[in-house]
């Protein structure tokens, strides 16, 4: 299996296991011995794998599938919203409308672009170095859309544009979450199925009947990701600063 790894995190399980004691009666000194069940915290690992570029392309299908799915239904897309309240007289001209598209499609494809750059195993000086400007360029971008988002941004939460994100980002949850535990040689698929629609049923399981540890699984690895995919963090420090945050209440 050749998993490669985007960071990894600790957690307890509770486990059943057999406990053996011996006792000795001190009349008789007859040891007997009594095994129970006992549930006990054992340590765990979360990994969460590297997407590689057949993966990185198989969620940008999924995301292109739900936009389409949630069109026809009906469902608006952030430039038709935004058209639409121009059209009538609301917050925004065509211009705003026109430069709020063109800005949605600029952050898309910069994140595509890093995320593709971020596979390679063994970067170049220059790689690194546009890796950075990327980063950068990023940061510009999300700032001007959520100074464009700021006035309608109850609006945003139902376009087919987040719908579609969310169905990104749900993917991502299932394909890349994986489990260690102690006598595991290798880190094991989290989520049960050989494809996203089985893994989705196993989640619908799990979320109709969740466990504490699931909670706490579904609760890291969404944030984890998120962060990944919205400011494309890679390095082991800005996750452990991510997950302090999370566990202070600073997010």
């Amino acid at each position: 299996m050749n998993f490669k790894e985007l960071y990894s995190f600790d957690l307890d399980e509770e486990k059943e296991v057999e406990k053996t004691h011996t006792r000795k009666n001190k009349k008789t000194g007859e040891e007997t011995t009594v095994t129970k069940k006992v549930t006990e915290k054992v340590p765990i690992k979360i990994k969460l794998k590297r997407p590689s570029r057949r993966e990185l392309e198989d969620a940008e299908l999924e995301y292109s599938v739900e936009m389409s799915r949630c069109v026809k239904r009906g469902i608006l897309t952030k430039a038709m919203l935004y058209k639409k309240y121009s059209d009538t007289g609301g917050v925004w001209s065509e211009d705003d409308a026109k430069d709020y598209g063109k800005l949605y499609k600029e952050i898309f494809d910069i994140q595509n672009d890093y995320a593709r750059l971020e596979t390679v195993e063994k970067k170049t000086v220059k790689q690194k170095e546009k890796l950075e400007k990327i980063k950068t360029q990023l940061a510009e971008t999300r700032r001007k859309i959520v100074d464009a988002e700021s006035a309608m941004h109850s609006l945003f939460d139902h376009t087919a544009d987040i719908k579609a994100q969310n169905r990104l980002l749900l993917w991502y949850t299932l394909m890349l979450t994986h489990i260690q535990r102690e006598d595991d040689e290798e880190p094991v698929a989290y989520f049960n199925g050989e494809d996203f629609d089985q893994k989705l049923e196993d989640y619908y399981l799990k979320e109709d009947e969740p466990s504490d540890l699931y909670e706490a699984v579904v609760k890291k690895v969404t944030t984890i990701l998120a962060f990944w995919f919205f400011n494309q963090a890679s390095s082991p420090d800005e996750f452990n600063k991510l997950i302090e945050d999370m566990e202070k209440g600073d997010l």
